[in-house]
């Protein structure tokens, strides 16, 4: 669904991505790993066209993205949870959901039916500020609000971050849902190793904004665990 070729990214004078080349195969959940500061968030904002490209590629299922805007990926189907939820504290639930409404090509302007299936608590807080909520609350309200675009592929970058451990589990089997039954593409920046074996099909590693492993989890070693992942 996803291919990514060559991929090199700047910030200021420092080289943060290293030629990159990643795959994220469609219908599956590919979790890309590494310590803090290895290049993870970097590489999800290029991807959503939120930092610009310095060299390389980028194919969304058959469409070469690499220069378009973060707006024109979104109408293409591509949904984004950035790292620290993002979500509007002083609108209401109801007006964060409505939000990504505009980028939906199918000019439906109604929230999704399913995002409450999927959520059945911000339903019930529909007129609550997103501020008031909890971080649990908010993240799910940060992830309904990618999903009201009807995306392809969505973009969940540490989604577990501050989240009390019941929610984790909660937020855990809601990705493998939307993989399963409805058939999303999932690309994951995870740090917890529990969560990323139990949820995800694949991972990437990242060090020093350098690929230094790829393949489906069950080959996601102890000897990668200690070399790359581990503090």
């Amino acid at each position: 669904m996803l291919t990514i070729n060559a991929l090199n990214q700047y910030y200021g004078e420092s080289h943060t991505l290293w030629d990159l080349n990643v795959e994220v195969p469609a219908g599956e959940c590919t979790c890309v790993m590494g310590r803090n500061g290895v290049g993870k968030t970097t590489l999800m904002q290029c991807i959503m066209g939120l930092l610009p490209l310095r060299g390389g590629s980028m194919d969304f299922i058959g469409r070469d993205i690499a220069r378009l805007p973060a707006e024109r990926r979104a109408e293409l189907g591509i949904g984004y949870v950035p790292q620290g939820r993002q979500i509007f504290p002083l609108l209401t639930v109801q007006e964060n959901l409505e939000i990504g409404l505009p980028a939906r090509v199918d000019g439906k302007r109604e929230v999704p039916a399913y995002i409450f299936d999927l959520f059945p608590v911000l339903k019930d807080m529909l007129r609550r500020r997103g501020g008031d909520l909890s971080g649990g609350q908010q993240q799910q309200l940060a992830i309904g609000r990618a999903l009201v675009i009807d995306p392809k592929l969505l973009i969940l970058d540490e989604p577990t971050e501050g989240i009390q451990p019941n929610i984790v589990h909660e937020i855990g089997d809601i990705i493998r849902k939307l993989i399963d039954d409805l058939g999303l593409t999932v690309l994951l920046v995870e740090q917890k190793l529990p969560f990323a074996r139990r949820v995800a099909d694949r991972f990437v590693i990242l060090d020093r904004g350098r690929l230094m492993a790829a393949g489906p989890m069950p080959e996601l070693s102890d000897e990668l665990v200690k070399q790359y992942l581990t503090v």
